[in-house]
């Protein structure tokens, strides 16, 4: 019999996937992750881990598997919560969950469960698993959307390796979310009308911005108002004599000084704010809300623009670096100056956008056919063939 580790996290996605797996006649071991016990970064006066555990634990007497919970908060200060500080303050927007699946549930929870002698990992996860059959003999596995488009969970796994995926199982990627709901409800189980976990992967109920000034302290500066008929939007396009040059040109960002704007109000700290946001600016009066289009930490400044069709907040090309490059499918990799049509999305809810990805020596251009909103560095671009996750990559 194959032996199954499930990271029981006390939400019904978890809970079902235990379930569905003991049915079809896996051994199941459930092993709770604690991520957090950091008290001098406070993160809200609930405490959401410890409630979390207790369900997990009453799913697991009640499929009848074993249960235990493993602290790996250590590690997950190291390798998320120090990481995501370090990017904020140098003015990038990490995407945590994608981390805490690359770091801790496909790397560290792996290793234990492999220890622990598991054939597989699995996860809640709305995804699925493909297996191609090479004609050595070997065989590549394929990253694949959940069925559940509402719920299609494949982006925050956009970082796995082939030999992270020929471990892991995802057996309600099959599934819709209403359909796991019923599902646990009847089989018994306590989460069954549970909602969903909001805020960051493992840390719970928390306001990005609260949890950031514990560690990033407060610095004021200004606010500016950067107008649509601004320079910086003016110039033509100029002739180029290589696709490599007219791709450099359309991934350059706008930069922006003090005097290309007004000075319409104060922050507490440019490296609080990420691009495309529009909450917590507090500066009224304008005929339509301001939008962040672009953070200078170095000097404290925050760019904004009226209107989510200000031109500040829209380009057309971004830049991934070979370091920060990844592809799931290794079979696809492109060679120097090679392309791909794909689909990408540069953030989690984001519909699909066609693009190509060009291959040059320093890394990888992603060019959207259509001009994408609030790209923002530290962030990942995923693409797609079909429904499959082939590749992704940290916005330079």
């Amino acid at each position: 019999m194959k032996k199954v580790v499930v990271g029981l996290s006390g939400g019904v996605d978890s809970s079902v996937t235990a379930y569905l797996l003991k049915q079809q006649g896996y051994e199941v071991i459930a092993l709770f992750m604690k991520n957090w016990h950091d008290e001098s970064v406070l993160i809200s006066e609930e405490c959401p881990w410890v409630e979390d555990s207790n369900d997990a634990l009453i799913v697991a007497e009640k499929l009848g598997i074993p249960f235990q919970t493993i602290d790996l908060s250590e590690e997950y200060k190291d390798r998320i919560v120090d990481y995501m500080f370090n990017e904020y303050e140098r003015g990038r927007t990490p995407n945590p969950d994608v981390l805490c699946n690359r770091e801790i549930k496909f790397d560290v929870f792996l290793k234990i469960a492999l220890q622990l002698g598991a054939d597989f990992v699995a996860t809640g996860h709305y995804c699925r698993k493909g297996t191609l059959n090479n004609a050595d003999g070997t065989e590549t596995y394929q990253l694949l959307a959940g069925v559940d488009g509402n719920k299609d969970q494949s982006y925050f796994l956009c970082q796995l390796s082939q030999e992270q995926l020929s471990k892991t199982l995802f057996p309600i990627g099959e599934l819709t979310k209403p359909q796991v709901r019923q599902i646990a409800a009847e089989n018994g189980l306590i989460t069954a009308e549970k909602k969903d976990s909001q805020g960051l992967c493992f840390i719970g109920k928390v306001r990005l911005p609260d949890f950031l000034q514990q560690k990033l302290k407060p610095k004021k500066g200004i606010i500016v108002e950067v107008p649509i008929d601004a320079d910086q939007y003016q110039t033509s396009v100029p002739t180029f004599t290589t696709k490599t040059e007219e791709l450099a040109y359309f991934a350059e960002k706008p930069v922006y000084e003090v005097k290309d704007g007004n000075i319409v109000g104060e922050h507490q700290g440019a490296h609080y704010f990420t691009k495309g946001q529009r909450k917590g600016l507090a500066v009224g009066g304008t005929k339509e809300p301001l939008f962040v289009i672009e953070t200078d930490v170095d000097q404290n400044v925050i760019y904004t623009g009226q209107g989510k069709e200000h031109p500040g907040l829209y380009r057309r090309t971004l830049f991934v670096s070979n370091e920060e490059l990844h592809w799931v499918r290794q079979d696809l990799v492109l060679e120097i100056d090679g392309s791909m049509k794909v689909m990408a999305r540069i953030r989690y809810r984001q519909p699909l956008q066609e693009a190509t990805l060009f291959k040059i020596d320093g890394g990888l251009y992603v060019d959207f056919v259509d001009k994408q909103t609030a790209i923002t560095e530290g962030q990942f671009v995923a693409w797609y063939i079909g429904d499959e996750l082939v590749g992704s990559g940290v916005i330079s």
